[in-house]
């Protein structure tokens, strides 16, 4: 049996949000029930504009409140009911989230500190990724202690593997000690395109994409009974009213790869635009309306594409 493989991911980034407030904090700006959050289960959510478009993803986890290198030091009692999450979001875009945050922090008992120095985040994909860190491989977003740091089953899909939040030094020997073989970033891109799963702003245009084309609701990042959040109205409106017309979708490329950012076309009219690609795949944002029997060929540069429909998808 192979092993499996873990990537050190350098485009994501831990930041650290700790005091009393952090739950009712978040609970009133992101997609997902904060409430659910805890040392033994991580959440992927979002975070939106007022008019519901996407600025971030990031996947919270609670962390115990003292003794963490590289958090928040002497920013508040680590008693008295404080509270202390590691958020795991995009590392090029993790100064924007966080002065996002701080201005709806306002009298909030909050401390937000950048703690990507002191961070690895990894990958951790292929058969037996959930048994080498003993986790219940049936278990979305089920959360242990590891290495000094944390690990968690992908809360989106099993097929994903987990992720890692581990102190930069020694995270790589930590890692190959529990049985896993260094792999590329782009063999897990391959995997993460062929099951249509977005990666921040690669794939998800910022304050332009929408939730629901973009798979948060299959892919559990969003909660439809929490109470209101950031974006919240036009994102409960786009699915009641039916409005969603693109999606999100993998495709198979035939021909050179074109660049992100490649119209698709189908047939002579624009169909879409192509986002992240890896070893022959990508995810592309297409019209739903182009898609299926009797469509055109889709196309993008000199590559013709096809839709790959993932098992997870409801439309």
């Amino acid at each position: 049996m192979s092993q499996p493989s873990y990537t050190i991911l350098q485009h994501r980034a831990v930041v650290t949000l700790r005091g009393p407030d952090v739950r009712s904090f978040l609970q009133g700006i992101v997609s997902n029930d904060v409430a659910r959050v805890s040392t033994d289960r991580a959440l992927w959510s979002a975070f939106l504009t007022p008019q519901g478009k996407f600025l971030h993803e990031f996947f919270l986890v609670e962390r115990p409140g003292a003794g963490n290198a590289g958090d928040a030091g002497d920013a508040g009692d680590a008693g008295g009911g404080e509270t202390l999450f590691w958020l795991e979001c995009e590392a090029e875009r993790r100064a924007d989230l966080l002065r996002r945050l701080k201005l709806y922090k306002l009298r909030a008992k909050v401390e937000l500190s950048d703690t990507a120095e002191a961070y690895a985040v990894a990958a951790l994909f292929g058969p037996g990724a959930a048994a080498a860190l003993a986790l219940d491989a049936e278990a979305p977003g089920r959360a242990r202690d590891f290495a000094g740091g944390v690990a968690f089953l992908d809360p989106r899909l099993a097929a994903l593997g987990a992720r890692a939040l581990l102190p930069r030094d020694g995270a790589e020997s930590a890692l190959e000690a529990a049985g896993f073989a260094a792999a590329r970033a782009a063999d897990y891109d391959a995997v993460r395109i062929g099951l249509g799963v977005p990666d921040g702003s690669r794939d998800l245009e910022v304050e332009k994409a929408l939730l629901l084309e973009s798979g948060f609701d299959e892919l559990n990042g969003l909660d439809w009974q929490k109470g209101c959040y950031m974006g919240q109205e036009l994102t409960a409106r786009t699915r009641y009213r039916g409005l969603v017309k693109k999606r999100l979708l993998p495709v198979e490329i035939e021909g050179p790869v074109p660049a992100p950012g490649t119209p698709v076309l189908s047939g002579e009219r624009e169909a879409g635009v192509l986002r992240s690609t890896a070893d022959g795949r990508a995810l592309a944002l297409l019209r739903l309306e182009h898609i299926g029997e009797g469509a055109p060929p889709l196309t993008a540069g000199g590559a013709r594409l096809t839709v790959v429909k993932p098992a997870w998808a409801r439309f």
